[in-house]
């Protein structure tokens, strides 16, 4: 059954995952724009120099999109929310209804904080937190074929590789493109080791 409201906060002794407020703008300005590099060849929406005027606008469409039960958007940050070190969520891209329990999580880590478990780390706790007090039956992960770091992640966090969707889409940079989608079921989940 899927909750009346959802919760917005997930604590760890490693990181925090929480849904984005109002004030956030620095701290996803600072970690997208340090960050770009590193994320443009995956990202579409990562652009060099982003104002902080356009990360403004950003916070409020994620927090808009939580209120009307959209997409769920969080941003990962450190234990002490003093620094972001990356953005992910429960998204129903707009074509799935919240009844089917079904999403899927998308990731982006920093620069910095990239190659250091933390995208695995984080994708266990949603997986956890989302087959629990979110209610979800299933949930996805799509990613470039060419993105080995992100397909590593979801194969470490115990997700299984369904399909390879070849030359399904262009890319933002105008390259046609693999797709992988990996998923686990709520049985999947209450079925394996848990961390």
């Amino acid at each position: 059954m899927i909750p009346d409201t959802f919760p917005e906060r997930l604590e760890t002794p490693r990181f925090v995952v929480r849904a984005y407020r109002v004030g956030d703008e620095g701290l996803l300005n600072r970690s997208v724009n340090r960050s770009y590099e590193h994320l443009h060849p995956w990202m579409p929406w990562a652009k060099p120099d982003t104002s902080l005027e356009e990360s403004a606008q950003v916070v409020r469409r994620f927090a808009a999109q939580w209120l009307l039960r959209q997409e769920f958007i969080l941003g990962i940050f450190a234990p002490d929310e003093s620094e972001q070190w990356g953005g992910t969520g429960f998204m129903l891209r707009g074509a799935t209804p919240l009844e089917w329990r079904s999403t899927e999580i998308g990731m982006w880590i920093s620069a910095e904080k990239s190659g250091q478990g933390l995208g695995t780390a984080v994708l266990k706790a949603l997986l956890r937190w989302g087959f629990t007090d979110w209610g979800w039956e299933r949930m996805e992960w799509f990613c470039d074929a060419r993105n080995h770091a992100s397909a590593r992640t979801a194969s470490r966090a115990g997700m299984q590789r369904e399909a390879c969707l070849r030359g399904n889409c262009i890319d933002h940079l105008g390259y046609r493109r693999d797709t992988l989608i990996f998923g686990m079921l709520r049985s999947d989940w209450l079925g394996s080791p848990q961390d």
